[in-house]
């Protein structure tokens, strides 16, 4: 099976009952608080923050109010971790319709994943469609899928090189946001028009194509462009702190994103003969999905919530700053229905538990 038809798989229709429990209890818990559940006060000021972290950085660079090889790579450090937390806690609650009960504010702050060198098509499509719905499901959750000298599932084929991605894996993640700028994107938006996924999601692919290659040379205009034209810096220290900026980025985000399904306790299910999964969609989902470091609020504040992977993925529709209150309510559910609750205690011990899988998986499978 190829995620071309990812769209066909089903879930099991029994097992209702948690779902509708879950629902009425969270209902109610918003209801009886009077709270909505998009963005709050605490959302809008993170919002600020987090694209101040990005671009005031940036604004100090090109102005040269700071100069010094050890101060501007400071500089592009911060700028990574303000990309990183736009897509954390930003773009990615507008994308899923959480940050506001007004379409066209989620439309506008969605769109920030293109501002900061991605793609929302694609991004919309690899994550809502395909990783919400199938999470964990070989050949349908692409976030699993094979990509040469990584393994993140057991149902992918194994090679020789696995034996060492518990090692070498971490190198890699920080490459993760430049591939997706300059390879993924574009090989996304022209497999899922193939494959028929645009379609399905009623999308222009021709707009999308002009949205993609327009919004890229906006990114690539103000990133590299505008300090070449205006600072003395040189075009190679410029694209030294793109790589850098973007590395720190696509580190921060693999080693959120990955613990949470790529982790010891979750299960990578498959569909059976008739394309149907063993659980309804919610049980599928505490059966593939972990949580992790949720005490910490200052950790849990800066991910966007992600740490409570868990209702993300059982309610993704609810803005991350209410993640926190609801959690109790999830678990208790879940210990009344007898379902998993997976969740590692910081998140120091999940990326443990990632990185012992990761090496269980680079291991060659028995006959």
């Amino acid at each position: 099976m190829k995620n071309t038809d990812s769209l066909r798989i089903k879930f099991a229709t029994g097992q209702r009952e948690f779902m509708a429990t879950l629902n009425k209890r969270v209902n109610e818990y918003f209801n009886k608080n009077n709270v909505s559940r998009h963005a709050n006060w605490e959302m809008i000021t993170k919002t600020i923050f987090m694209f101040a972290l990005c671009f005031v950085p940036y604004g100090l660079i090109v102005s040269e109010v700071v100069t010094g090889t050890g101060w501007l790579i400071l500089l592009v450090v911060i700028m990574g971790l303000g990309v990183a937390g736009i897509g954390l806690s930003v773009m990615h609650d507008a994308n899923h319709g959480a940050y506001s009960k007004k379409n066209w504010v989620n439309t506008m702050m969605g769109y920030s994943i293109n501002l900061v060198g991605a793609n929302l098509f694609n991004w919309k499509i690899q994550h809502n469609v395909l990783h919400h719905s199938f999470t964990n499901v070989h050949d349908a959750d692409e976030d699993i899928s094979s990509r040469g000298v990584l393994r993140f599932s057991p149902h992918t084929d194994w090679k020789k090189i696995h034996k060492y991605q518990f090692i070498y894996a971490w190198f890699l993640y920080g490459f993760m946001t430049i591939v997706w700028m300059f390879i993924t994107d574009y090989t996304r938006i022209i497999r899922y028009h193939k494959n028929g996924l645009a379609k399905q999601v009623k999308a222009n692919i021709t707009r999308e194509w002009i949205i993609l290659i327009g919004s890229k040379l906006v990114y690539l205009g103000y990133i590299f462009l505008i300090p070449l034209l205006f600072t003395s810096l040189l075009w190679w220290q410029i694209l030294i702190g793109i790589i850098i900026m973007q590395y720190v980025t696509g580190f921060i985000l693999a080693i959120i994103f990955q613990p949470a399904h790529v982790i010891e306790g979750t299960e990578f299910p498959l569909p059976d003969e008739k394309n149907t999964l063993e659980d309804n969609w919610a049980i599928h989902q505490l059966r593939t999905t972990t949580n992790f470091g949720n005490k910490s609020r200052w950790f849990s504040w800066y991910v966007g919530g992600l740490n409570f992977q868990i209702e993300h993925h059982l309610f993704p529709n609810i803005c991350h700053v209410h993640y926190r209150k609801i959690s109790e309510i999830v678990k208790s559910t879940a210990a009344e229905f007898d379902l998993p609750y997976h969740s590692a205690k910081t998140f120091m011990g999940a990326l443990g538990s990632h990185l012992r899988l990761l090496r269980q998986l680079g291991m060659k499978p028995t006959a």
